[in-house]
């Protein structure tokens, strides 16, 4: 993401043939738990936008809908399949004391979970495994999407000239913040299966 003209470079064949498609498509599959580069092509069908070559308006709307429907289809992948992972891991309190704690905090982690890789196509599908209410879910899912969008995509916009250096900014932390999402995860994991541990039978 630091050089904005080699990542334009890269996704523009997409871009010039699929259009608004590629952005949708790349977002979208992202929310599933899929890694794709959705990021990359906002921000450079948002720079083609500032040039006159895309509509930045139908671009947003298609990010916008793509980012939530997403992220929204990932959240009934983990409510149809991710619970009965989870319970293999580890069942009983702890899985349910997670669920709860989730169902409390777990805004945050889905609505600005967004900015972070991994989280990003995580978020939909750990709420929907741990449980998390959908009218709760729905309206992180959209207050994330809807800064995610107007971060990158109306900045890019705005700020072409600069947008490199605000860009490199950001992705400074980037590192850390992935280290910080993959030992939590871990860490998750990890007492979850002590919790499934049965106790030592008394003799």
């Amino acid at each position: 993401m630091l050089d904005l003209g080699h990542h334009l470079a890269a996704v523009q064949p997409l871009l010039d043939r699929y259009g608004y498609g590629a952005v949708f498509l790349a977002i979208f599959v992202e929310g599933t738990g899929i890694p794709a580069p959705g990021q990359t092509l906002l921000v450079a069908a948002a720079l083609l936008a500032a040039r006159g070559d895309l509509s930045l308006g139908v671009l947003l709307v298609t990010a916008l809908v793509a980012a939530t429907t997403g992220n929204l289809a990932g959240f009934y992948i983990g409510r149809f399949g991710g619970r009965r992972i989870l319970e293999r891991i580890g069942a009983g309190p702890r899985l349910e004391k997670m669920a709860a704690l989730f169902e409390r905090r777990g805004g945050v982690v889905v609505g600005f979970g967004r900015f972070v890789d991994g989280l990003r196509q995580l978020a939909g599908i750990a709420a929907g495994s741990l449980g998390m209410d959908l009218a709760t879910f729905f309206a992180w899912n959209l207050l994330g999407a809807v800064a995610w969008v107007a971060f990158w995509g109306v900045g890019a916009f705005l700020f072409e000239r600069d947008f490199a250096a605000i860009a490199g900014l950001f992705h400074r932390f980037r590192p850390f913040a992935i280290a910080l999402a993959v030992l939590g995860v871990v860490l998750a994991i990890r007492w979850l299966r002590r919790g499934a541990t049965p106790p030592p039978q008394a003799r």
